[in-house]
């Protein structure tokens, strides 16, 4: 490289690191500077001549994760300090007593949370939950572990470009699954907008790109509209003789295209595209009454939706949000959401946990999102799941709007949404929930599984002789509720199992084999057991014939031929044969892209042209996604390592079935000229066809099949073409 590109190298980097200094300054306390430039020097030394996938000096990357924890989180010098050194112990020969003894035991155990796990994973883990498993660890002791390894994979995400596209995939996919979802619900919007948009960027690029077309070709329009909008409230609120601002904020990308999605509709057709904002410069003991004040003055001038009325001002959710949330008609025929909220409001809403801190002393007791983490705790002491498990139960749980209901002596309780009588009687103490036979709802009798609405009154019924069951992990929603049954359950659990395990030793033992690892791996699959243990117990408990193990033996003795049989992505390096090159071998598979045997999923039937990657499954070998399936997400965060190259050879005779999905309105011949156009324009071939018309709109599905994705967008818009038509839409 050359001298003067190094010195370019070395400018830009002061240039960084005084740009975070400068962000930092109205936080820092004294010495604090002294502390930060040990760091960035630390930092700077240990990863001297390391340089990231896009060329770029490795160091760039712990500075840009610093520069986000303080002017996009709004943290202070321990965590710029844990920033800048979270790479440190994991790529370099620093250790954890080294950082601990040049920074303190703060910063050391902030990097132990941050540092990824090393070593050995099971064949059935999953690196990614594991390192997700161990970060959520540290809540008990610093959130800030959490904040910043937001901070570190956004940073990642934004300079996703440079890597490989499986990796980005993974990486995607896991932020999708996992870190947006933690971004909500930490109340850090503006970041979980971002991850979740550039995770549709790395997964579904065409998607991403046409909505991005779209918003920029409305723009106009749209700022011509919400000026005019606002025009008469700014004039009434300026009488209420508070300081405020109003802004148009555009809805993200990613809800964009999940409206677009759920709703069947184009992007014209999304209403709501963007929300006005009303922020309100008061003291905290006027801001609710301005708040409704100003609600008042909006409804003056437009109809508000009844059914839309957000009120998080007296009741904030769990992640300390708290704004006023309407929905109201424009004069152009328009519905347009308002959110009226406080200065103090709109920081918490931006920068989420990390603004709580500086409003802590305005309220009295424990705030919503104090109450959060330590249900975060409970549900990390209580949980010795696997990791993937694990990760499941805490979307489920903690990532879930509320509801809240109310005891008989009217103490409030919040529980994920879905909750039943029997979360709520969980929630109120573990002996409680155990004896619980049913309760009253509203002094009315209920069941068990009774699903909680926003207000209801609980009494819990009890019975000294009831105990948890198995069904009883089907009627609840909340992590509480669910470990303190497993709990109750293992002891159970054990005595099948072991008697499980004894039936198949000796019925396989009447039959000659032993119970070794591939015989049980077999007997699994088998009988469709997720685990050998879940077999055991299912034998034990009696759920499986005992004589069906005898069936079994055929299978044992005369096993299915596979060409080329993997269950593992390790089997890509040590079993790569040459199959026949058939017409149907259209893909190369793995780094090396050799051709292997495949399968192709039923829950997204890929064809040629589509973005596709190959999932290494137990059982049958390699069955190829397409990327944008509604599997893919958790598949590629859970089982990244599963994940293998996948990609589309020169494309040879085939047909594949695709599905399409039209919308239009009724008349007579639509059919007739729909079927022309798939028949003797395409010359393509129908599989089936369902219509169904209902006040003079039909809805109509159609399978048939094609050579690729480009045969089939030219399809598509020849169908749109027909008079009557209004949409068509690939659905599978």
């Amino acid at each position: 490289m050359q001298e003067v590109e190094i010195e370019d190298e070395k400018r830009a980097i002061i240039r960084r690191y005084r740009r975070l200094l400068r962000h930092a300054k109205p936080v820092l306390k004294e010495g604090d500077a002294k502390v930060i430039k040990k760091a960035f020097n630390t930092s700077l030394e240990a990863h001297k001549g390391m340089r990231r996938r896009s060329g770029e000096p490795y160091i760039y990357h712990p500075l840009e994760v610093a520069q986000i924890c303080v002017a996009e989180i709004g943290l202070g010098t321990t965590s710029i300090v844990s920033a800048l050194l979270h790479d440190v112990v994991e790529d370099t020969d620093l250790g954890l007593s080294d950082i601990e003894r040049m920074f303190g035991t703060k910063v050391m155990k902030i990097i132990d949370g941050l540092t990824k796990i090393s070593g050995v994973f099971d064949q059935g883990s999953s690196q990614q939950a594991e390192n997700f498993r161990k970060m959520l660890l540290t809540l008990s002791d610093d959130v800030r572990v959490i904040l910043i390894k937001l901070a570190d994979r956004l940073h990642n995400m934004r300079t996703l470009d440079s890597m490989p596209q499986e990796k980005q995939l993974k990486i995607a996919s896991e932020t999708k699954y996992i870190y947006a979802p933690l971004a909500h619900r930490l109340g850090l919007y503006a970041i979980k907008s971002e991850l979740e948009d550039l995770s549709l960027r790395f997964t579904d690029r065409e998607v991403y790109d046409e909505i991005i077309t779209n918003i920029d070709a409305t723009k106009g329009a749209r700022d011509k509209f919400i000026r005019n909008f606002v025009k008469p409230i700014r004039q009434q609120i300026e009488s209420l003789n508070v300081p405020f601002e109003i802004k148009g904020r555009l809805k993200s990308i990613h809800s964009i295209w999940n409206k677009m999605r759920k709703q069947n509709v184009s992007f014209q057709e999304v209403y709501d595209l963007f929300a006005i904002r009303i922020i309100l410069d008061t003291q905290f003991e006027n801001e609710k009454p301005m708040c409704w004040q100003v609600y008042s003055v909006v409804t003056d001038f437009y109809q508000p939706n009844p059914d839309r009325l957000r009120d998080w001002i007296s009741i904030p959710k769990a992640n300390g949000y708290e704004s006023l949330h309407t929905t109201v008609m424009s004069d152009k025929g328009q519905w347009v959401e308002v959110q009226i909220r406080s200065k103090r409001m709109d920081d918490i809403a931006e920068k989420g946990y990390a603004a709580h801190w500086k409003y802590k002393e305005s309220k009295d007791g424990e705030s919503g999102l104090e109450m959060w983490i330590t249900k975060v705790r409970e549900a990390l002491e209580q949980n010795d799941s696997s990791a993937i498990e694990f990760v499941d139960d805490f979307r489920s749980n903690l990532f879930q709007e509320e509801v809240f209901a109310f005891t008989p002596k009217g103490d409030l309780i919040t529980l994920p949404h879905g909750a039943t009588a029997l979360d709520f009687a969980f929630e109120i103490h573990t002996e409680v929930g155990s004896k619980c036979i049913g309760a009253k709802v509203n002094q009315r009798l209920v069941p068990l599984n009774y699903v909680l609405k926003n207000g209801d009154q609980i009494e819990v019924l009890t019975s000294s002789k009831q105990k948890p069951n198995e069904d009883w992990l089907r009627y609840v929603v909340s992590s509480k509720a669910r470990s303190s049954i497993k709990d109750a359950l293992k002891e159970e659990r054990k005595l099948f199992m072991a008697e499980g395990k004894e039936v198949i030793k000796r019925k396989l033992k009447q039959m000659k084999l032993n119970l070794d690892q591939e015989v049980l791996d077999q007997l699994t699959s088998y009988f469709n057991a997720k685990t050998p243990t879940d077999l055991f117990y299912l034998i034990g408990k009696g759920k499986i014939d005992h004589n069906e193990i005898k069936r079994f033996k055929s299978l044992k003795v005369n096993p299915r031929k596979h060409q080329t049989q993997i269950s593992h992505p390790k089997d890509l390096k040590t079993k790569k044969q040459e199959v026949r090159r058939s017409e149907s071998d259209l893909l190369l598979i793995g780094e090396d892209m050799d051709i292997v045997d495949y399968k192709f999923s039923k829950c997204c039937n890929p064809i040629p042209g589509d973005d596709v990657f190959g999932f290494v499954t137990v059982s049958e070998g390699i069955k190829i996604h397409r990327t944008n399936c509604p599997n893919a997400t958790e598949l590629l965060s859970n089982y990244g390592y599963r994940v293998v190259k996948a990609k589309w050879t020169s494309r040879q005779e085939k047909a594949f079935v695709a599905g399409l999905k039209i919308i239009g309105t009724d008349r007579l011949g639509l059919i007739n000229d729909v079927s022309n156009v798939i028949s003797s324009e395409h010359k393509v071939n129908m599989r089936s066809i369902t219509i169904n018309t209902d006040g003079g709109i039909f809805e109509g599905e159609i399978q048939l099949y094609v050579d690729d994705t480009k045969h089939l967008d030219q399809l598509i818009r020849n169908m749109e073409k027909v008079n009557g038509v209004l949409n068509v839409s690939r659905f599978n």
